[in-house]
């Protein structure tokens, strides 16, 4: 699995022309794969990180339905070097996040293995490249939100439960992991006048979607069970890029 794909990548390529342009991009999952060098195995063994999430306790709706971890790390683009942040509270404040804003709130740190993982090194890296190529930016601060969001027949899963929104960084991404018996999770990108730019629903582990959090909002439906006696929940990272 390589590191250093050239901006040159048709891949890259393509995304950076989206993000510069309309503000949004949807990476299918063989791109991806194909930008970082990845394959089905690849995958299946960064999947296996989601099953160490543990429950988000800070949902002001009460909620039970989110897991997840949270770190972050700092980029210099050039070199393509990643070192680990300390680690600390999540902050964001009421005018971006409504619901959850305005308090610190404490998660579980990202498990050694996660962090070592090749895979999301990889991505990272390569991420963080078409964002620089976009805009220039040299050195940035990523921080990550692996999320499972489990759904069942009392509890709808709320991917992003302030609705329609954004994040207050540079560049937010959603990649998805896995889906277990859920149907619902479709994502919307729409500009600040509320025009629709590309609705998905992120289905292939691998399929990434991008956004200029500057100029964009997005958001995701609520998941439901297929079967509502069988386990059932959605599994993504969030990677949110700030220019330093």
């Amino acid at each position: 699995m390589t590191t250093a794909a050239s901006t040159t990548h048709p891949v890259a390529l393509d995304a950076t022309a989206a993000l510069a342009g309309p503000g949004g991009h949807l990476m299918p999952s063989r791109a991806l794969s194909d930008l970082v060098d990845a394959d089905a195995s690849d995958w299946a063994r960064f999947a296996a990180h989601w099953d160490e999430l543990t429950l988000d306790t800070h949902m002001a709706d009460g909620g039970t339905y989110r897991f997840r971890r949270y770190g972050q790390f700092e980029l210099d683009a050039d070199s393509g070097e990643l070192s680990l942040l300390p680690h600390e509270p999540y902050r964001q404040e009421t005018d971006v996040n409504p619901l959850n804003g305005g308090v610190e709130r404490v998660f579980d740190p990202l498990t050694g293995a996660f962090v070592g993982d090749q895979l999301l090194r990889s991505v990272l890296v390569e991420l963080g490249r078409i964002f620089t190529a976009v805009d220039g930016t040299k050195t940035w601060n990523i921080k990550l939100h692996p999320y499972r969001i489990i759904a069942s027949a009392d509890q709808e899963g709320q991917p992003a439960p302030e609705g329609r929104h954004r994040d207050g960084v540079t560049f937010i991404t959603s990649l998805m992991i896995g889906r277990t018996n859920v149907t619902g999770g479709e994502s919307g990108v729409y500009t600040d006048a509320g025009e629709h730019l590309l609705t998905t629903t992120l289905t292939e582990p691998g399929d990434l979607l991008l956004g200029d959090d500057r100029r964009t909002l997005h958001s995701v439906t609520g998941l439901q069970p297929v079967d509502p006696e069988t386990a059932a929940h959605r599994d993504v990272l969030v990677i949110a890029y700030t220019a330093r």
